[in-house]
């Protein structure tokens, strides 16, 4: 279990495999991409066929209640999965794309990059969440959203709170850089990772960040940690563990890297 904290309080992330991962923050227990399914074949709706190659580590029944969803997007199932979805239902809220929310309905709200809402801690005070632009793919946004949709970012803050990043299905240093510059340094950074690259799509370039540029992205950061996700258990991801901890270490940041288990 990787941790991290500023201001006397410390942030555990736990992490299920793919772009699941468990937190609590300021009181209230977060959840990204859902993703609980069994491994097989699953139908990408207009894509190629994703194959998933090992479980979750742990199931729904596992995380307790959870108070937001942040689903970087809802169009893929690598992201949100059958018995992802099913968990929803019983969120409280989820934080998703525009057009994620108008999808999905019921608890989603969808935001726009650098929109934010306001959410009552337990304990008082507010934890605000800033959807941060992401790209699922090499380009600009008009030759990457038509061909893998909309994907958004999150940062969390709160006062005598860390600074929390969720990238994402990201791809877009560039991206990065736009969120440094407003919300930099970071204390905590859930890099979404893996390199997923499918030969049919922008001539096989990575969808999501690769392990080098996981790298430059917490540089760019000035994240304190870092905790990678997406980088295993789907056979499209091309870059795992290995590469992670390589790219980590020939960056000079080996130290910020936390991988779980």
């Amino acid at each position: 279990m990787a941790t991290s904290g500023t201001a006397g309080e410390q942030i555990s992330v736990r992490v299920f495999g793919g772009p699941t991962a468990l937190f609590e923050y300021g009181g209230l227990k977060f959840l990204t991409d859902p993703t609980f399914d069994a491994p097989g074949d699953y139908l990408d709706s207009g894509g190629p066929g994703l194959t998933k190659t090992a479980p979750a580590a742990g199931s729904p029944a596992d995380l307790g209640p959870v108070d937001v969803v942040l689903l970087s997007h809802d169009e893929h199932p690598d992201n949100l999965d059958t018995s992802g979805r099913a968990l929803l239902a019983d969120v409280p809220l989820t934080l998703t794309t525009p057009g994620g929310g108008q999808r999905l309905g019921g608890s989603a709200k969808g935001l726009a990059d650098w929109e934010s809402v306001e959410l009552d801690r337990p304990g008082g005070g507010q934890v605000t969440v800033t959807a941060v632009p992401a790209l699922h793919g090499p380009g600009s946004r008009e030759d990457v959203e038509p061909v893998t949709g909309q994907v958004v970012g999150f940062v969390l803050t709160g006062d005598g709170l860390p600074t929390v990043y969720v990238s994402g299905d990201n791809a877009s240093l560039a991206a990065v850089e736009e969120t440094a510059a407003r919300f930099g340094p970071v204390d905590t950074a859930v890099l979404f990772a893996g390199a997923p690259r499918f030969p049919a799509l922008f001539d096989g370039e990575p969808l999501v960040l690769d392990s080098a540029q996981a790298a430059e992205a917490t540089r760019i950061l000035g994240a304190r940690r870092v905790v990678p996700v997406h980088f295993d258990s789907w056979a499209h991801f091309t870059e795992g563990r290995d590469e992670l901890v390589a790219a980590f270490a020939a960056a000079g940041l080996a130290d910020r890297l936390h991988l779980a288990g």
